[in-house]
């Protein structure tokens, strides 16, 4: 934590000393016009509602994305067909630059669902990929015995095929936070739906509002770090928990 603080206070120094020498805050403007500014967003209901639809439809495109995602592993898993067929789709989906995607999609998808779409297109190759890796990596002698004791499918879901997939779909939850959060407001970007962190961060650079250009983006920063916090802290909560109830028994 202090050398995480400690790199932070470097590198706001290092902003702070080049803002001071160039003296230009049309171009860079310092760190503290910017937390003056975001503070002064920060006091508005309009800087709160855009972000709250900003982030909830990313994190529903999210949801949507390791849903679908591991349920495309499953598929794929268990038919050869279906892996050949869609094998190559998510491989174009996963290689396709963001930025293509949103322009191809912005020909039938309206402005206010498109971001949400992005974010899904994003998610579900990662998800599926580390999925479909867990369920490779099963132990066959487990799956074996399972089917010696006459394990039903729900059984062998739970207790084979959930402990050998779980850290491979949380580091793809993990991944997926960080990659939805940016695919979702470059979309913004390109799209500007009425409500929405990308739409003020585009008005800011077209009105050349830099400081205000500067607050969004640390907004669009502190939003994606506290999302990674909240899911680490709640996997090491239900990790613990698992860890009691194994005690326990």
């Amino acid at each position: 934590m202090a050398k995480s603080l400690g790199a932070l206070a470097f590198w706001l120094g290092v902003w702070a000393v080049l803002a001071v020498l160039a003296d230009r805050p049309l171009l860079l403007p310092t760190p503290w016009a910017v937390a003056a500014r975001l503070v002064r967003l920060a006091g508005t209901a309009d800087f709160w509602h855009v972000t709250a639809v900003s982030l909830i439809r990313i994190l529903l495109g999210a949801a949507l994305g390791v849903l679908a995602g591991v349920a495309t592993a499953v598929a794929t898993g268990r038919s050869r067909f279906l892996e050949t067929v869609l094998s190559p789709l998510l491989s174009v989906i996963r290689a396709t630059p963001v930025a293509s995607f949103i322009l191809l999609v912005l020909v039938w998808v309206g402005r206010d669902i498109l971001p949400c779409l992005i974010v899904f297109l994003m998610v579900l190759p990662v998800v599926w990929g580390n999925v479909s890796t867990g369920l490779a990596a099963t132990d066959k002698q487990l799956l074996e015995m399972a089917r010696v004791y006459r394990l039903g499918r729900w059984q062998i879901a739970k207790r084979v095929y959930g402990p050998s997939v779980a850290p491979y779909l949380l580091s793809a939850c993990h991944t997926s936070l960080g990659l939805a959060w940016k695919s979702g407001v470059a979309a913004e970007v390109l799209t500007m739906p009425a409500f929405s962190i990308g739409r003020r961060l585009y008005e800011s650079k077209l009105y050349m509002e830099m400081t205000d250009l500067f607050a969004w983006t640390a907004m669009v920063v502190t939003c994606s770090i506290l999302l990674e916090k909240l899911f680490t802290a709640l996997i090491r909560r239900l990790g613990r928990r698992r860890s009691m109830g194994g005690q326990e028994t």
